[in-house]
């Protein structure tokens, strides 16, 4: 299948070959102590005692391999060094309020300006977080409503508040201002009528004593529990199910209703007395205060998401959403994209009113809040992010999204002499965005800052005035500075990973294509911005689906694709439980997928998708449970005759069972101690020193070394200690093979990028025997690997497809891309400019496409 679009040349190439263009330096030099951070003896984590001296009013990126260090010196040392000098500045109650970082281990740094961190963490979701919300966006359109909005003739104006969903003077009084209401409905409740309440026909209610509890207690009311649900009359279903009365009385176990009524008319003295909670109440009641996932994950089977009745999921009461601005109340002006939304106030924002202009004031007003309005808008579509709406809630977006949309935030503020740090904001970018993004740096410097970047994308490093490159390698092997100064210099410098990709990219990729086995046909998909989509698959190689930001990539592969395949294998898929209101709503937010598998699926056994989600949420879940080896290391250790001699058996050795951990921490390693007006300080336990076991535990000892000291080995020296033990060396070679080696094995899951945590599934993968016929999806493999790291990967993601599988990842990265059989391009743009294939075949073909977006940044040669 060859590309719909070729040419003999690709003129669009020389775009790119004009980004890389020297611009003049910025950089003043460092040594001179009145334009320089100079830090000395930096030691947080795996730092070296690191001296470097930084320039000011410059971009320096902070390169390396993953786990070398560049993150511990970027946001570590100098950002937590600088919030530190910050907050000695606050009073201590205000103090309290500001989510603080540890303070850095270093001896000095001197010259270090007020420092803002834009990190890809989300902090903890919300469904009141909104694009609007963060780029305070929404702030000006409550304005422009309430001061130049058009209001009915009979109502009197409102102010700014009674537009926004947060405050009781806008909220919709039915969904509290969220737009959705929770539902729980008799069908749910009670999935067999044909049950009696004795035979738990109310599933809802809580198994156990406390069910039991409540079917007394509706003895004691007078209520039937032994007729069939469904033979109850209506108005005691519906009573049972949704009243709000909490009536207490007494409670007689096993007695019938007669002799209850007996009991109380003797005054016979209850067993206990009960409180009765309808169904309706007990869940959604459950699900607000629990704080037990498990809890969490049986009451959310019985909700139901709809659109609020009563506003439409406009949010906002009938009074508010009465006034319009360009033909359209605020909830409406909401859910367009940012594109869109810069259209409807182009008018208003661009006309000046006229002296005879009935209501000028009113004119000026809108004029002078559209305008401004309109600049935060086009900031935003500078950065790719278009395509989003002001409705959309923060916990939908991704890390970089929500990055970008900081990142915008801050270039509107026009602040002076602050220094920016920034983790990977090239992350989920396309190249062709990736210019924006460097413009937007550009553009902060301009205005008297510093930026400080932590990036492994080759684009930004060859952009910046100045590169800190740490190294050599991860973990113990890196730590050190070994490149401080311009980017030209660090082409002398032979052990530098970074250098060895920035000055060899412009080199066109040889690559040897493998021809597909068979075709997974789909047609009609439909998904968020796909409509009746038809695509094919090639089966038994590598695939890259490559497009810009919000084109619909992930909406094909990762959604659509995914959801159509487990349906034809017959299988559910895996959805993690709602652990709050936010991932309950998005999950339901969520479109559902049209379209069908037309052809293929007889090749296709079985079905992995290898995602960036967390691999557990509780420092309880690290890399030795996830992977599975640290059940073997258990066993040795529950072997040796010393622990025979005890009786431990494999349990002792768990730091979750009462009989092994630490009684003082339970197993954690450390305990927090909350302090008032500081942030809450987790030390390690005095008990176990940090070591989660207790003294007899930590007496068994396998060559030597007790459960503890292995849990602290990292991956490459364990698979040294662990020579002579093919099951564990298995899955510790998979995760050398991931470029993991650095990592500790009892690393805590809350400690691991999505980067990490991803590679982490996929090693687990690996270590399985390949037996053919597998299909693994994989959605930005590359987010936070440095471009060595990625030749790993790739050279694993080969092996897979060599073993008679097929691979298909969605991807930003040209070196991926470049080096994969085949590339299908979603496009043109993003949101409703996406969601076609622009072009698709070999890499090679792919980059005659004169419509691509992708096609300029190609390392392939086009071969029309």
């Amino acid at each position: 299948m060859n590309s719909p679009h070729k040419k003999t040349t690709n003129n669009n190439n020389s775009t790119e070959s004009k980004s890389r263009t020297k611009k003049p330096s910025r950089v003043k030099d460092p040594r001179a102590t009145d334009h320089s951070i100079q830090v000395r003896g930096a030691r947080v984590h795996n730092l070296k005692n690191v001296d470097v001296d930084l320039p000011r009013d410059a971009l320096v990126v902070f390169t390396g391999i993953s786990g070398s260090g560049k993150s511990s010196l970027a946001f570590g040392t100098l950002f937590a060094e600088s919030q530190r000098r910050y907050l000695d500045s606050v009073s201590p109650y205000a103090r309290r309020l500001i989510d603080q970082v540890d303070e850095p281990d270093v001896d000095a740094i001197e010259g270090l300006p007020p420092a803002v961190a834009l990190q890809q963490q989300r902090g903890t979701p919300s469904v009141r977080s909104s694009v609007g919300s963060v780029t305070t966006i929404s702030n000006g359109l409550r304005m422009l409503y309430s001061r130049a909005g058009e209001y009915p003739a009979d109502q009197e104006m409102l102010y700014a508040d009674a537009f926004s969903p947060n405050t009781p003077d806008g909220a919709c009084p039915t969904c509290s201002g969220i737009g959705r209401v929770f539902e729980v409905t008799e069908k749910l409740l009670v999935p067999d009528d044909s049950k009696t309440i004795r035979e738990r026909a109310i599933a809802a209610w809580p198994p156990a004593w406390q069910g039991k509890n409540l079917s007394r207690i509706l003895v004691t009311l007078g209520y039937d529990i032994d007729t069939p649900w469904k033979s109850l009359p209506k108005e005691t279903r519906n009573w049972i199910l949704f009243t709000d009365e909490t009536p207490t009385v007494p409670v007689y176990p096993e007695y019938s209703i007669e002799q209850v009524r007996v009991a109380i008319e003797n005054d016979e003295k209850p067993n206990y007395m009960g409180t009765f909670s309808s169904a309706k109440r007990f869940i959604l009641h459950s699900f607000a205060t629990t704080q037990s996932p498990l809890t969490k994950k049986r009451v959310s089977q019985f909700m139901q998401i709809s659109v609020c009745p009563e506003c439409h999921g406009k949010k906002l009461k009938k009074e508010s959403l009465s006034v319009k601005f360009a033909g359209l109340d605020i909830g409406e002006l909401s859910q367009l994209t940012l594109t869109e939304v810069a259209l409807k106030l182009q008018n208003a924002a661009n006309k000046n009113p006229a002296n005879d202009t009935v209501n000028r004031e009113k004119a000026i007003v809108a004029q002078r809040i559209a305008s401004d309005i309109l600049s935060r808008v086009e900031a935003l579509t500078m950065l790719g992010l278009g395509y989003l709406s002001l409705e959309r809630t923060t916990p939908t977006l991704s890390p970089g999204e929500l990055q970008r949309l900081r990142l915008a935030t801050q270039i509107r503020s026009q602040l002076f002499g602050v220094v920016y740090v920034l983790d990977e904001p090239s992350a989920g970018l396309h190249p062709a965005d990736t210019r924006a993004l460097l413009s937007a740096l550009d553009e902060l410097i301009a205005s008297g800052n510093s930026v400080f970047v932590v990036e492994h994308d080759v684009s930004v490093i060859r952009h910046a005035d100045w590169i800190v490159d740490v190294g050599p390698d991860a973990g113990t092997h890196g730590g050190e500075v070994i490149y401080n100064g311009p980017v030209e210099g660090l082409r002398e410098v032979k052990n530098s990973h970074t250098g060895q990709y920035l000055f060899t990219t412009d080199a066109k990729v040889k690559h040897t294509q493998r021809e597909p086995t068979a075709w997974l046909k789909l047609a009609g998909v439909e998904r968020n911005n796909l409509y009746g989509l038809d695509v094919d698959f090639p089966l038994g190689v590598m695939t890259t689906v490559t497009g810009v930001s919000g084109s619909g990539k992930s909406s094909l592969v990762s959604q659509a694709m995914v959801e159509l395949i487990y349906e034809s294998l017959g299988q559910k898929q895996i959805v993690e439980a709602p652990t709050g209101e936010a991932d309950l709503l998005e999950q339901e937010l969520e479109t559902p997928t049209g379209g069908q598998i037309v052809s293929g699926m007889e090749h296709v056994k079985r079905l992995v998708t290898v995602d960036q989600k967390a691999i557990g949420r509780t420092p309880r879940s690290n890399l030795a449970t996830y992977t599975g080896l640290f059940d073997h290391v258990r066993k040795l250790f529950a072997a040796t005759p010393e622990a025979k001699a005890r009786r431990y058996n494999v349990g002792r050795f768990s730091f979750n069972t009462v009989k092994g951990r630490c009684p003082n921490c339970e197993g954690l390693g450390f305990v927090m101690v909350e302090l008032l007006f500081l942030p809450s300080v987790y030390s390690p336990c005095q008990v176990c020193h940090g070591q989660r076991y207790n003294d007899k535990t930590l007496e068994i000892t396998y060559r030597d070394k007790n459960i503890a000291e292995v849990l602290d080995l990292t991956v490459e020296t364990a698979y040294e200690f662990f020579a002579e033990e093919p099951a564990i060396l298995r899955a510790l070679n998979a995760l050398l093979q991931v470029g993991l080696g650095y990592l500790r094995l009892g690393q805590p899951a809350t400690e691991l990028s999505g980067g990490e945590a991803q590679r982490i599934k996929l090693a687990t993968e690996l270590q399985r025997t390949q037996r053919g016929d597998t299909l693994y999806v994989l959605d930005e493999p590359t987010t936070g690997l440095h471009p060595a790291d990625v030749s790993m990967l790739m050279s694993q993601l080969s092996g897979l497809v060599d073993a008679g599988n097929t691979v298909i990842m969605v991807e930003h990265d040209m070196q991926v891309a470049s080096n994969s059989d085949w590339v299908i391009d979603i496009g043109p743009g993003a949101g409703d400019e996406g969601g076609l294939i622009v072009a698709q075949g070999s890499p090679e073909e792919v980059a005659c496409s004169e419509i691509s977006k992708t096609a300029p940044f190609l390392l392939a040669e086009c071969n029309s």
